[in-house]
């Protein structure tokens, strides 16, 4: 899943997890970062504002879990947004269909 960052949790009494919350088109879902992963992917926990998580998906009752065990920071791809010639579509404005 890739989305952007809501919320970063690190409960005193989770012993070293760390909750991440996403947020993509189809709705939120709940990061779960074991001490071990966390330490793999530092920079891209403490400091990304879009990540991509491949891990274990859980899904209960609507609420979606995953398991993190690769964490990318996708970051850089938002600054694109501020490109006067971004278009969504890929193409750069006064490119000919």
């Amino acid at each position: 899943m890739a989305g952007l960052v809501l919320v970063r949790q690190r409960p005193g009494t989770a012993k070293g997890v760390i909750f991440v919350t996403l947020e993509d088109e189809t709705g939120v879902a709940n990061v779960v970062v074991w001490a071990q992963t966390y330490e793999r992917f530092r920079r891209a926990v403490i400091s990304g504002r879009l990540l991509r998580v491949t891990g274990k998906l859980q899904r209960e009752a609507g609420v979606v879990h995953i398991v993190a065990e690769l964490i990318e920071d996708l970051s850089p791809l938002l600054d694109r947004l501020l490109d006067p010639g971004f278009r969504h579509d890929g193409t750069r404005a006064g490119d000919q269909p």
